[in-house]
């Protein structure tokens, strides 16, 4: 990939890096923390509780102490970041966001400080191309808050909102179509920060940059989305390139990585005449997420991508922090050459952090 680098000092610590005008590549994980699970992502109290943003930010704060403990510069945070902030029948919260104005901007200088990029990935049910007005108005509402809160954190452009486009409603051109003339419709602040992502069974990558070509809207390369849907043979090089180019100069780019499962599926099935329970072994699901990032084939896709845009990789593998901190003690094996463009030191890879799970609630 582009840029000369960053490269560690023995001095600096496995994972520490020296400065150089390009900044290393971030690794980042989605919403749980595994390595210490005592770390909430979000307030999940029901309603009756009384749940607030403050309370999600003061859990937010914590998980970036761990961040830093770690060296991890990106980061997920819950979509449900504030409960009930959109809800239609409790207007009780819905003034949560700009009654925490103050702690957002206290949060996300933290992050500023410590360079983590933050993003949000709205629910499925974040819908734009649905032809039920309601649920675009409702899914609009969504994402208006959650930029709202990108903004008074002072987030800059690379803190983004990542959807899918969508259901297919009988019509995938139709619905594709849709969600083309939602898009110049949308508040600004949702606008500015709305990215479109590939998916692994209705809107693969040719979609999506169908779309793009019709309104400009800026693309997430899923790796393994792209292997599971892609009816037209879309060559990998090329299509990756033509997804980082959506994105702005001066604004890095991300993409998404994660590996297929590959163990049997273990299905419940109850017996309707004795009701007698078993277990049954099922081939694996390719658009299922493992636990960690194979090594091998990531390394792999990081070569083939070799002279392209430099681009942020948010993990989603289901061991979340874990994966991510595998992956840094696999690159310096398998890609010695490419693991300094992490900031990670090639000779040092048994000095980083090797986390067990820690006993504490899921």
């Amino acid at each position: 990939m582009g840029g000369r680098g960053w490269f560690a000092t023995k001095e600096a610590g496995p994972i520490m890096a020296t400065p150089d005008p390009v900044p290393p590549l971030r690794l980042g994980f989605p919403v749980k923390v595994l390595g210490q699970p005592d770390l909430k992502s979000n307030d999940a109290r029901k309603w009756r509780s009384g749940p607030h943003l403050r309370v999600s930010l003061e859990y937010l704060g914590a998980i970036l102490g761990y961040l830093d403990k770690h060296a991890i510069r990106m980061y997920r945070m819950s979509s449900d970041l504030a409960p009930y902030a959109t809800h239609p029948d409790m207007p009780q919260f819905h003034g949560m966001i700009r009654e925490c104005a103050g702690d957002l901007r206290e949060v996300g200088q933290i992050a500023n400080e410590r360079g983590v990029r933050l993003s949000f990935h709205p629910s499925q049910y974040v819908i734009l191309n649905s032809p039920d007005p309601k649920l675009t108005a409702k899914s609009v509402a969504d994402l208006v808050a959650q930029a709202e809160m990108l903004d008074l954190m002072e987030q800059g452009p690379e803190a983004v909102l990542v959807i899918h486009v969508g259901g297919t409603y009988g019509d995938r051109f139709s619905s594709r179509r849709r969600w083309a003339e939602t898009y110049p419709t949308l508040p600004e602040p949702v606008r500015r920060r709305l990215v479109l992502e590939n998916d692994d069974i209705r809107f693969g990558a040719g979609d999506v940059l169908a779309i793009h070509e019709a309104i400009g809207v800026r693309l997430i390369f899923d790796h393994q989305h792209y292997w599971c849907l892609n009816p037209e043979g879309l060559d990998l090089r090329e299509t990756l390139a033509k997804f980082l180019a959506t994105w702005p100069a001066g604004v890095r780019p991300k993409l998404h990585y994660s590996s297929p499962r590959t163990e049997f599926r273990e299905v419940k099935r109850k017996d309707r005449k004795t009701g007698k329970a078993t277990t049954a072994l099922l081939p694996p699901i390719w658009t299922g997420h493992a636990d960690f990032v194979n090594p091998i084939e990531f390394t792999t896709f990081l070569r083939l991508a070799a002279g392209l845009p430099d681009f942020d990789v948010m993990l989603e593998a289901k061991a979340k922090d874990l994966a991510l901190q595998r992956v840094r003690r696999d690159l310096p094996r398998f890609a010695p050459e490419i693991a300094p463009r992490f900031g990670i030191d090639p000779l040092a890879a048994d000095d980083l952090d090797d986390v067990e799970i820690e006993d504490g609630e899921d």
